[in-house]
Formats: structure tokens, C-alpha cells, sequence
């Protein structure tokens, strides 16, 4: 891995765990759902447009359509409304330790429903990763974490977990990447615009911050990452560049805590490090799985 890809992976990692930090701000001042509706809907018409500038094909095959649906509705209205609604009570840190673990999650899946073989790597890497976040999940219940809002949080990984593994053997982006990408944005709005229609009013405490943290995680982690994500898997391959996902937790939590004051205990401190090192482990036994003849 040469140090163009390590900065990608490193900035992949910061965008995509500043997510939890920027959503926190918005759903503080705005309706969470509607929120999150606008936000896909300006991501995906600007990717939109995008893709008309860079010339890709909006001729997408039947397994580019089912990514489209299914990663518009289950990671997008299903991963991310739910993750909208409990940080609204639950705060950054929570949900980006939970949605952290959806590497393990995939691993255990898969081994459960799948029957992939798990190394003694991966199987102490998953073992890991899971304690970690029963030690971390332990200590915020007791320290009067909303109940409620961990609930989502961890349904709202197992969406995310469902649609990674409904991907399998799903036709690749080609050329019409910030296509598919745009389109999944606009069925995640059409889906989370429908739901905030019959259950939200529209109420915002407007301020620069709110502007910000929206157009913010519109075009970092929404588009820039994905781009970046994309350039990655295609300059060291997909096993190698999920490894940096092991980043996510410690960036998750140090974020929040620098940006929202969120509070740090030496458990999550113990926890972020336990679930860090299982996923490595997990992502580590992949890539030898992936070398091997």
C-alpha cells in the first residue's frame, strides 16, 4: 500500500465518522427525518449532475437497479433514519461505535447464513470486536444512555448489515458510479420525505452551525467520500481498502468529543481500542483469504 492510498483511506475514515458529529448538530436543531430527506435530495441531484458532467451511462443494468433500491432503502431511508432519529437522544459517539461494528456484523452473518469458514483470526477478531462493544454499550446504559435511542441505533446497523450482504454478486458501478450513487440518494428522500410528511412539523432553530453541519455532511461524507471510496477500491482492491474501517471507532468518538463536548470514559476508551483491533483482525484475515490459491 503506497502512502496515496493510506492518506485516501485515512480521509475516508475522518469523513465518514464526522458524519455522526455533523448529523448530531442538525437533528439538535432541525426535525431529523426532514432533514435527512433534504440531504438526500440535494446529494442526489447534485450527483446528478455530476454524472451528466463526467458523461456516465443512466442505462443501468437489472443488478445496478436492485443496488439502487436496495442500498436506497435499507442503507439510506432504513440505516440513516434511524440513526438520525436516535442521535437526537443519544448523541455522536453512541451511534458511531454501533455502526462501527458492521464489519463484524457482515462476518458473523456471514458465517451464520452463508456458511463462510471463519480463521482463528476472524473468529478472535469477531469475539473481540463484539465484547468491546458490549463493554462500551454497559457502561453508557448504566451511565443513563436513552434506551430507546440505542435500540435504533443497533436495528439501524443491522439494516446497514442487510444490505451489504444483499450486494453479493451484484453487478459493479462501470461507468455510471455517481448514477447509481445519485439514485440511491432519491429513494432514500422519496422513502424518508414520506415518512417525515405524516410524523414531523417543520420547526428549525437556524443558525450558521446548522448550515454548515447540513452542507457539510451533504458533500463530505455524502458524495467526496463515496468518490474517494471508490478511487480506493479501485487503486488496492475492496479487502485491502475495507481494512481502514478499523479507524472508524476511534474517529467516531475523538470527533464527538472534540467538536460536541460528548463525554469520554476510560471504558470507551478500553471499548474503541477491543472493537478497533477485532475488525483489523477480521479485515486482516480477509486479505490473507484473498491471497490464498
Amino acid at each position: 500500500m503506497d502512502l496515496k492510498a493510506l492518506a485516501m483511506g485515512i480521509a475516508f475514515a475522518v469523513m465518514w465518522s464526522s458524519a455522526f458529529t455533523s448529523a448530531t448538530m442538525i437533528v439538535q436543531a432541525a426535525p431529523p427525518l426532514t432533514a435527512l430527506a433534504l440531504r438526500f435530495l440535494l446529494a442526489g441531484l447534485t450527483g446528478v449532475l455530476i454524472a451528466r458532467c463526467l458523461g456516465q451511462s443512466f442505462r443501468l443494468t437489472r443488478g445496478q437497479w436492485r443496488v439502487v433500491v436496495v442500498f436506497g432503502l435499507l442503507q439510506n431511508a432504513l440505516y440513516l433514519g434511524l440513526n438520525f432519529v436516535a442521535m437526537k437522544i443519544t448523541g455522536a459517539s453512541v451511534a458511531a461505535i454501533v455502526a462501527s461494528s458492521m464489519p463484524l456484523l457482515v462476518a458473523l452473518a456471514g458465517w451464520a447464513f452463508y456458511g463462510e469458514r471463519l480463521s482463528g483470526l476472524a473468529a478472535g477478531g469477531l469475539i473481540a470486536g463484539i465484547f468491546g462493544v458490549a463493554l462500551i454499550m454497559g457502561a453508557r446504559i448504566q451511565g443513563g444512555v436513552d434506551p430507546f435511542g440505542l435500540m435504533l441505533v443497533c436495528f439501524g446497523a443491522l439494516a446497514l448489515t442487510g444490505a451489504t450482504l444483499s450486494m453479493r454478486g451484484a453487478a459493479g458501478a462501470g461507468n455510471s458510479l455517481f448514477v447509481i450513487v445519485s439514485l440511491q440518494m432519491l429513494v432514500g428522500a422519496a422513502a424518508v420525505g414520506l415518512v417525515a410528511g405524516v410524523t414531523e412539523t417543520w420547526v428549525v432553530d437556524w443558525s450558521w452551525r446548522l448550515v454548515w453541519a447540513f452542507l457539510y455532511t451533504v458533500y463530505a461524507p455524502g458524495l467526496l467520500a463515496t468518490w474517494i471510496w471508490f478511487l480506493l477500491v479501485q487503486r488496492i482492491g475492496a479487502v485491502k481498502a475495507a481494512t481502514f474501517h478499523f479507524l472508524n471507532p476511534f474517529f467516531g468518538v475523538l470527533i464527538a468529543w472534540a467538536l460536541l463536548g460528548e463525554t469520554l470514559g476510560i471504558w470507551d476508551v478500553v471499548g474503541v481500542v477491543v472493537i478497533a483491533a477485532g475488525i483489523l483482525a477480521v479485515q486482516l484475515s480477509r486479505a490473507q483469504s484473498a491471497k490464498a490459491p
